[in-house]
């Protein structure tokens, strides 16, 4: 399981997870006065209105970056669970999806993705150890 860090403002807090990121860039490139990989922190939740901040990290391909929400409801915890095989790459699910780790730990995430090639150094997550390994599937 990855270190959770967290970067707040009054309106939002974005929830970055090193451990699950796959670098894909998508955070920094669509938003650089949030995202500055070079700065620390590197996440300044100032530099962008909230619901853009959240628009941005919706687009996080890998999970690393979310945000906290308002405590579930029962209609939100009720949302359909989807999976879907990506070609060369992870198992993603989104929907309210409960994760129980081997240690008992608990997490709810909204969107997650398993690892399918095994190389992996964050298991059960995709870490984009995939590419490197030239995964087909």
């Amino acid at each position: 399981m990855s270190t959770k860090k967290e970067y707040s403002s009054e309106e939002i807090t974005v929830v970055w997870e090193p451990g699950l990121c796959i670098h894909s860039e998508k955070c920094w490139k669509g938003l650089p006065n949030v995202f500055k990989p070079k700065e620390k922190p590197w996440i300044n939740v100032a530099g962008a209105e909230a619901d853009t901040l959240r628009s941005q990290i919706d687009k996080c391909p890998s999970g690393a970056l979310s945000y906290l929400k308002e405590k579930p409801t029962n209609e939100s915890k009720m949302s359909e669970v989807k999976a879907q095989v990506l070609e060369d790459g992870p198992l993603m699910v989104t929907g309210a999806c409960e994760i129980t780790h081997k240690d008992g730990t608990v997490e709810v995430k909204d969107k997650v993705f398993f690892c399918r090639c095994g190389e992996t150094a964050n298991k059960p997550y995709c870490d984009g150890a995939h590419k490197k390994a030239e995964f087909k599937g």
